[in-house]
């Protein structure tokens, strides 16, 4: 019994391969390019020069150091007192005018300070029964204080209310005291629930 083998491989079924198998090839192909493009990108995407910071034994440079703090000269409490007799008041503002510094006078000339207006908040000085004054801090060339306007009893039944000033005083290159800056210290007001 001869076996003709031509005829049997002709006939010979194809082997049927799950369909998984028919893909695996084009899912490997497809990461392995994915992972090429992936690294070319890495690799060339950053275009800048590496800048190495160098290290250095010298100490930083700090000058987080707070100024050692001093008793407030007396020429800077008259200087205070001096600018609400006259800036604050709207009253004899050339005097005024020499009294205040940089962040007052903005830039103003004497003759458009003499207008009245001027970076100072005003008050009714005439109605100031105690002004008294705490000093915040005071440095040699620097101090703020508080000044606390407390108007007459009288001026309060016409509705003057006290009030709390921050004025920050420099001294200059004369060595002088000037107001740099006059401000309202007030808080928030809380609503009291009866609206």
């Amino acid at each position: 019994m001869s076996v003709d083998l031509d005829r049997v491989f002709e006939r010979r079924e194809p082997i049927r391969k799950p369909g998984w198998r028919k893909a695996l090839p084009w899912v490997v192909g497809t990461a392995v390019v994915a992972a090429v493009v992936a690294v070319l990108v890495v690799k060339l995407s950053n275009t800048a020069e590496p800048t190495a910071t160098p290290l250095s034994t010298v100490a930083a440079d700090d000058r987080s150091a707070v100024p050692k703090t001093q008793k407030l000269d007396p020429a800077a409490r008259q200087v205070a007192r001096r600018f609400v007799e006259t800036a604050v008041a709207r009253k004899n503002l050339a005097a005024a005018y020499a009294l205040s510094g940089p962040a007052i006078r903005q830039g103003q000339t004497l003759k458009e300070f003499m207008t009245g207006n001027i970076a100072v908040v005003p008050y009714p000085v005439d109605a100031i029964d105690y002004a008294p004054m705490k000093i915040d801090y005071s440095y040699a060339r620097e101090a703020q204080i508080e000044v606390a306007l407390l108007p007459t009893s009288k001026a309060q039944k016409q509705g003057v209310r006290p009030q709390l000033f921050i004025a920050t005083l420099i001294k200059d290159k004369q060595n002088r005291w000037l107001v740099n800056a006059w401000v309202p210290r007030a808080s928030t007001p809380l609503p009291d629930g009866r609206q």
